[in-house]
């Protein structure tokens, strides 16, 4: 809870990225209700998930909070990550 809170935050718009520098990575997902159901909401954890694999590791711990257009990104929302990650490692230096 203290990357949310002390961390720097990258807004996309599917999602927010709040990171932070840590010796050892860590990564987590939030996804409220807003986004749907419980199955929507597995489905947009599973991908970002998936996507947050090739891009972990350099010493931050990130968090990661759907917003309700994540639902309906599809491809999009890798994309958005993506991006949102870069521009953290960029940020944090």
């Amino acid at each position: 809870m203290s990357v949310v809170r002390r961390g720097i935050r990258v807004a996309r718009p599917s999602l927010v990225l709040y990171a932070q520098l840590s010796p050892q990575p860590h990564f987590g997902v939030i996804v409220g209700k807003t986004v749907g159901g419980a199955v929507e909401r597995n489905r947009v954890k599973r991908r970002l998930r998936h996507s947050a694999l090739a891009l972990i590791g350099g010493g931050m711990n990130v968090v990661v909070r759907a917003l309700p257009s994540a639902r309906t990104a599809g491809r999009g929302l890798s994309a958005d990550l993506a991006s949102a990650w870069a521009d953290a490692r960029r940020l944090l230096g």
